[in-house]
Formats: C-alpha cells, structure tokens, sequence
C-alpha cells in the first residue's frame, strides 16, 4: 500500500479526533486515499485535476472494482478534497461532477403467494391462546394485507389518540378496514385492511389488555402492538420473531419484515395490474421506485408461460 501524502494523513486524523469516526470508516477510507496516492505516484493532491481522477476511476473499473466500491472510493475521494482544496489555494474541488457507474438495481426478494399464505397460516395456526402469538400472527397479517414499513407498523396506535404531549403517527381503524401511517416525508396515506388482518387483529386486541404495562405512559398505552413487558414493541423484536417463525415454517430464505412489504407488492400487481394503486399504498413519493416491482411481476409472468406454453420448453432447447 502506498504511503499516504501527509495532506491525506492530517484530513484522517481529523475524521478520527475531530469527527470522531469509527476505525471501520477510517480503515476503509485509508485504503480509498491509498489508491489514489499510488496513481498519482508523486505528484502531490493539489496538482490533480478532474482529468486524471477520472482516469483513476476508469483504471479501478478496468481492474474489476464494482460500481458500489467504486462510488465508495470516489465517495472518500471527495471527502478528502472537500476538506483540502480550500486549504491549498484549489481552484475548486476536482471530484465536482465525477460520477461511479451506476450499480444494477437488486429486484427486491418477495415471497411466492404459496409461501406468503403457509408462512401465515402457520403463524395462526400457533397461535392458540398465547398472547404473544396472536400479536405476532396480527402483526404479519397486517404487514402482508396492507405492505406498511416496519416503522409504520411499530408506531400504530390502537385508535387516534392526542392528549397533551402527545398524537399518533399512526392509528387502526377497524370499522372502516383502514390503517392511517405517517410515512417518509411524513406524508399521510390509508391503506386498506384485508378481512384475515381485521380478524387477527380483533384477535390480539381482546389479548392486549392483560399484556400493558400497569402505569404505562402515553406512548405505550396507545401502542397497537406491545412487547412482553407491555410497552410499544421495538423493531428489532419484530424482526427475531418473523425469522422464527419462517425458520419454523420451513421457509428456504431468511425473511424479514421487507420482505412482507415486497410480497404484498408484487402479489397485488400480479392480481389488479396497477401500479398507481400500489404506489398509493406503499406511499412511493415516485413512481419509479414502485416500477421495480413490474419486473418481479414479469418473473411471475415467465414462469407461468414456462410452464404453461406447450411450446415454452422446446424454445429453450433449439
């Protein structure tokens, strides 16, 4: 590894004593600022241009680097000069307008309906008289009929409530078969409630009275779904008890509450065909970001046609 220039070893220790990053940073944007010194070979920071950094970037992507590992280094690069340029009398800053290679996006992993309806049909049938197991099969119910974040699940409130010093987020409203959340960007959106949801929920509900928290505050006493101790549960409580569940139901893939949010997602444009209405609720502020599920819908369409088209098979073999 090259020696660092001593410009680079001083903006380090200022990230470490000043900004107090942690060592894992540190160590990953040495190794970033060390590419670069050994490009640039002797010539010091400040006579770099944009030219030669972006030939840099070009050499790393010609060596294999990933677009993701190439916009983590160009990511340290212009930290660095950020911070020196003005120290050094720079013109401007040579990162400006440099750009990584954009990373192929990752289809979100989404269940198949099978595995959806056996992951919940084994939540419920486990259910029997535990409370803790009718908030949980309540709790995946509702992420799977109505696709909420797992932010928007944990701050639900049993109805609205605003008293002094505090108002729900987010609330139930079973006589409409609604939820109302406050999503990114805190815009409001309702989202349906599917009648499995409404009755796992009405479930919990008659449960919920005996789990609160003798003395509780605000917060908790509104909380639609409590933890064991009878407080607002906590994300990652949510997380541990639906990767014991699918490891239970014998679900191949690790499966977290996103995933919820992807199944219910695809399954819904594989059904109406309409991404507007999946955007709504999922409250995509872009529809673009909803469009990615077109291309799990297509992935559904493909196996269908593969194994429904009576010519489908021998297409692949010519």
């Amino acid at each position: 590894m090259a020696s660092l220039p001593e410009s680079m070893t001083r903006w380090l220790e200022h990230l470490s004593k000043t900004v107090r990053y942690s060592a894992h940073t540190l160590q990953g944007y040495t190794r970033d600022l060390a590419k670069l010194a050994e490009f640039a070979g002797g010539t010091p920071p400040e006579q770099l241009g944009a030219a030669q950094l972006r030939q840099y970037l070009a050499r790393l992507h010609g060596q294999g680097m990933s677009p993701r590992s190439l916009a983590r280094t160009l990511s340290a690069w212009r930290g660095f000069f950020k911070w020196w340029a003005p120290q050094a009398g720079m013109p401007a800053n040579p990162t400006d307008g440099l750009r990584a290679p954009k990373a192929p996006r990752s289809l979100p992993k989404a269940l198949s309906v099978e595995q959806a309806m056996g992951l919940l049909d084994h939540a419920g049938a486990r259910q029997g008289h535990d409370a803790l197991a009718r908030r949980d099969h309540a709790m995946f119910e509702l992420f799977y009929s109505s696709g909420l974040r797992l932010s928007e699940l944990t701050s639900l409130d049993v109805s609205y409530r605003r008293v002094p010093g505090y108002e729900s987020r987010g609330w139930i409203n079973l006589a409409e078969s609604e939820v109302l959340v406050l999503g990114k960007g805190g815009k409001r959106r309702a989202v349906p409630v599917g009648k499995a949801a409404a009755q796992a929920i009405e479930r919990w509900l008659a449960e919920r009275p005996a789990l609160l928290a003798p003395g509780a505050g605000e917060d908790d006493a509104a909380a639609l779904f409590l933890g064991a101790r009878g407080r607002r549960i906590a994300p990652r409580v949510v997380q541990a008890q639906l990767a014991r569940l699918a490891v239970s139901a014998g679900l191949p893939a690790h499966v977290h509450p996103h995933v919820l949010r992807h199944s219910f997602a695809s399954h819904v444009l594989q059904s109406a065909q309409d991404l507007r209405a999946v955007q709504d609720m999922l409250g995509h502020a872009n529809i673009s970001t909803t469009q990615i599920y077109t291309r799990l819908d297509f992935q559904h369409l493909a196996r269908a046609y593969d194994q429904a088209h009576p010519r489908a098979a021998r297409k692949r073999e010519g």
